[in-house]
C-alpha cells in the first residue's frame, strides 16, 4: 500500500481540491436569484417600461393593460430575465376550502408576487380586505418569506393609498413561538 495515500495532509489536500471543484461547478451551473429588494426596485419601474413601449418611435409592440392577466404578462417580462426560477400561475395549498393562485413564485428567492388590477370603485374600496385574505392564505406557504403585492390602479380607484400601505406593509409572525415570518410589500402603480 502506498504510504502517501494515507497521510492526513495528502487526504486533506485531495478533499480540499474536490471541494473547490464542486464549488466552481455549482457557481457555473446556477444563476443566483436576486433578493426581494432588487425585485421591488424593478417592479417600481413598471410604469416607465410600459410608457417606453407605448410611446417609442417605431411601430412595434404596444402594451394595452386592461385586465389582471395583462398586468401579469408585463410583470413576467420585466422580472424573468433576473429571476430565473420565476414560476407563473401555480396553485397554492388549499386552506379553508379555498385555493389561491400565486401569480408568481421564486422558491430560491423565497417570495411570492401577487398582481391585482383595480377594476372599478368598489374594487378599489375593498382591495384591503382582498389583500388581507391573501395574506392569510400565504402565511402558511413554506417557501414564502416575502409577499409582494403589485396593484395596478390606472383610474385611481383606491381611496387612500397611504392607509392601505400602513395596513399591509408590516412584518407578520406566525406559529406558536412566532418562528414563521411573513413580510408584506405593496407597490401601487397608476
Amino acid at each position: 500500500m502506498d504510504e502517501r495515500s494515507t497521510e492526513p495532509s495528502a487526504v486533506a489536500r485531495a478533499l480540499g481540491g474536490l471541494a473547490t471543484i464542486s464549488a466552481d461547478l455549482r457557481a457555473q451551473s446556477s444563476v443566483p436569484t436576486p433578493g426581494v429588494g432588487p425585485v421591488v426596485l424593478a417592479l417600481n419601474e413598471f410604469d416607465s417600461c410600459v410608457r417606453y413601449l407605448n410611446t417609442r418611435r417605431s411601430a412595434g409592440a404596444v402594451i394595452n393593460i386592461e385586465s389582471e392577466a395583462d398586468v401579469q404578462d408585463v410583470l413576467y417580462l420585466l422580472l424573468r430575465p433576473w429571476v430565473i426560477d420565476l414560476t407563473y400561475e401555480s396553485p397554492a395549498d388549499k386552506s379553508a376550502n379555498r385555493y389561491v393562485i400565486k401569480d408568481f413564485v421564486s422558491s430560491s428567492g423565497r417570495f411570492v408576487i401577487d398582481a391585482k388590477f383595480i377594476r372599478n370603485g368598489d374594487h378599489g374600496r375593498l382591495i384591503s380586505k382582498e389583500l388581507h385574505d391573501d395574506i392569510e392564505m400565504y402565511r402558511t406557504h413554506p417557501r414564502c418569506d416575502d409577499l409582494i403585492f403589485f396593484v395596478y390602479d390606472p383610474s385611481a380607484f383606491i381611496p387612500d393609498q397611504r392607509a392601505l400601505r400602513v395596513a399591509i406593509e408590516v412584518d407578520r409572525f406566525y406559529g406558536t413561538g412566532g418562528e414563521k415570518r411573513l413580510k408584506c410589500h405593496l407597490i401601487v402603480k397608476p
